[in-house]
């Protein structure tokens, strides 16, 4: 039996890319987003390109529910090889309007959920002594700017996370590694709400969600004498 890779938001993205291509490689996907019935096109196509798909709507904020998806996948489906956590969160809000609501549910969605999500694969990855973590991170993991008080904090949080479990994780066989995705991704809502920059895609001026996949699946390849923890991706024109 093959093992799993399990994606915590899978769109219709990035993430559905990320899917794609580890199961293009043989693992059987676990496609996780808040409501299962928007992962059924995704799991079409996986199941349609030679893959197995396993679509699941759960609340990645909710512990229980976590526990209970991690729980099942490993009994019912096929041991967690590899574990990604893709939920964004990016909006925007001037200081003086950041509410204690927005900013708690920005947390809660972007950071929190990245540590129900780390925990609950190392505990299944760490008594075989390997694995592949990857937390998806941003321009805000490393840099805040104005109007994304909540964001930052939040991918600055999830950044010290895989930090902190990169420092205890690999020594015990299991790969963690955090992403800086420093750039406009090819998506219907970068097509539809920045038209010009959309336009740079001619030009390779947009990240291509298949080329980050290909990156992910690289880092999950590592052989452990030579492992990547921080890894960043922009197009070649994009200034950092």
């Amino acid at each position: 039996m093959s093992g799993s890779v399990v994606v915590i938001g899978a769109g219709d993205a990035l993430g559905g890319a990320i899917a794609r291509r580890f199961a293009r490689e043989g693992l059987q996907a676990v496609v996780v987003r808040r409501h299962a019935d928007q992962l059924e096109p995704l799991a079409a196509r996986i199941r349609a390109e030679g893959g197995k798909a396993h679509p699941f709507g759960v609340d990645a904020r909710d512990e229980d529910q976590m526990v209970a998806l991690f729980q099942r996948v490993e009994t019912e489906i096929a041991p967690i090889e590899a574990c990604v956590f893709n939920i964004g969160a990016n909006v925007r809000f001037p200081i003086a309007e950041t509410t204690g609501r927005v900013f708690r549910k920005v947390w809660e969605m972007a950071c929190f959920s990245g540590f129900l999500t780390g925990r609950e694969a190392a505990i299944r990855m760490t008594p075989r002594g390997r694995g592949t973590i990857i937390f998806t991170g941003a321009t805000a993991s490393v840099r805040g700017r104005e109007g994304f008080a909540a964001f930052a904090a939040a991918k600055h949080g999830v950044r010290a996370l895989a930090q902190s479990m990169a420092r205890e994780l690999g020594p015990k066989g299991v790969h963690v590694a955090h992403t800086i995705i420093d750039g406009a991704i090819d998506t219907a809502w970068i097509a539809e709400n920045f038209p010009q920059r959309y336009a740079l895609k001619d030009q390779d001026g947009i990240l291509d969600p298949d080329h980050i996949a290909d990156a992910y699946w690289m880092l999950h390849a590592q052989p452990r004498d030579a492992w990547t923890h921080e890894l960043d991706l922009r197009p070649w024109m994009e200034s950092f």
